[in-house]
């Protein structure tokens, strides 16, 4: 079921895909059919005066009237279909797959296998706005994440301060975070934070209150290092085992579980050594289960040039507001992206973190 799921939604997403493709090509050719009838008419001398130029120009513009609306037509007709499509995956999708505010989570339990996809947020094009589609990504995680809190302006014209903005971006942060532990079965997935001023502990409540994390925020530059060396031992210690053939060679009650590095404010806290070994996971981590998550603005590190540019392409970025950032392999549209948040006041994600806490605890004894 869940396979069917996923293929179906990627279906949905390749579909809008070419439907809007096909529209937009069509809008392309009217257009430059038009351009073409009109550059006809200006040439003739014959045709620029009077009522026979008034008349061509005219025909022009309604046979690209007629194509463009017999396109439209088309497109709406597709997402119509689509959209009822939706309306029925949604509501069945498993929660890893399903928004914050779908009824499955009312009924979480914490799995015993690890799914095969993972939601991040919707993707959508200006053609067809009432339509979303879930955005899901493959598990394990291939590359890191980097939540950009350097955008200020949304889609939307709305505007948010730097101080909004990184509020939103941790927010997202913790709620991928969430997602990840609850859809991993009990003592499988681990959350690592650094957190160097502490500035993120409102927006991480929801883990350090219910108990999710082995190890407080790591805050200042002992915190930083700490956190960074001990991950990048653990990438050296699994790389050498499994170079050597001989994964069963890693020290007796070695945690096996997928870790997951959360990184706030970077890069505050961070002196050279402590960038050259966030750059070693980014690289080196995922391939042996150490995966990484930035909240960062660009901007703030430019005072190391041209060094960070490879960890920022290693990188998926997302953002905490809608943006169209977002590129598809098949057509090269630009897609908007939106987080997938949990809905104000809700407790959802309180009680979901509390449900794997408990199962984390029972699983350690």
């Amino acid at each position: 079921m869940e396979e069917r799921l996923y293929n179906q939604v990627w279906g949905m997403f390749e579909d809008l895909a070419r439907t809007t493709a096909a529209y937009r090509s069509a809008v392309d050719f009217a257009e430059s059919r038009m351009d073409k009838e009109l550059e006809q008419v200006l040439s003739d001398p014959r045709s620029r005066i009077g009522g026979q130029a008034d008349a061509a120009r005219e025909a022009a513009r309604a046979r690209h009237a007629q194509l463009v609306d017999r396109a439209r037509e088309a497109l709406d007709r597709d997402i119509a279909q689509l959209v009822a499509e939706s309306e029925v995956v949604e509501p069945a999708l498993p929660p890893a797959f399903a928004r914050w505010d779908n009824p499955v989570w009312h009924a979480y339990k914490v799995p015993m296998e690890i799914p095969m996809a993972l939601r991040l947020g919707d993707l959508r094009l200006p053609e067809a706005e009432r339509l979303r589609i879930p955005m899901l990504l493959r598990l394990p995680l291939e590359r890191g994440l980097w939540i950009d809190s350097g955008r200020a302006e949304s889609l939307d014209g709305s505007f948010h301060d730097a101080h909004e903005m990184r509020r939103l971006a941790m927010d997202t942060a913790v709620a991928h975070a969430a997602r990840l532990l609850a859809v991993y079965p009990a003592g499988e997935f681990t959350v690592h934070v650094i957190d160097p001023a502490g500035s993120g502990a409102q927006a991480l409540a929801p883990l350090t209150q219910t108990g999710v994390l082995t190890f407080p925020p790591a805050q200042g530059a002992a915190g930083v290092s700490e956190t960074l060396g001990r991950l990048t031992q653990r990438v050296d210690l699994v790389q050498m085992a499994l170079r050597g053939g001989a994964p069963d060679a890693l020290p007796p009650g070695f945690d096996m579980s997928q870790q997951l590095l959360i990184v706030n404010d970077f890069p505050h806290g961070f002196d050279d050594r402590a960038v050259n070994q966030l750059r070693y996971l980014a690289d080196e981590g995922p391939a042996v289960g150490v995966h990484l998550m930035m909240v960062a603005d660009r901007q703030e590190s430019a005072g190391f040039g041209p060094l960070l540019d490879p960890l920022w392409r290693s990188l998926l970025r997302l953002t905490p507001v809608a943006d169209n950032h977002l590129a598809d392999p098949w057509v090269g549209h630009a897609w908007t992206y939106e987080p997938t948040l949990v809905p104000a006041g809700s407790q959802v994600l309180h009680q979901v973190l509390t449900k794997v806490a408990e199962a984390r605890r029972a699983w350690n004894r």
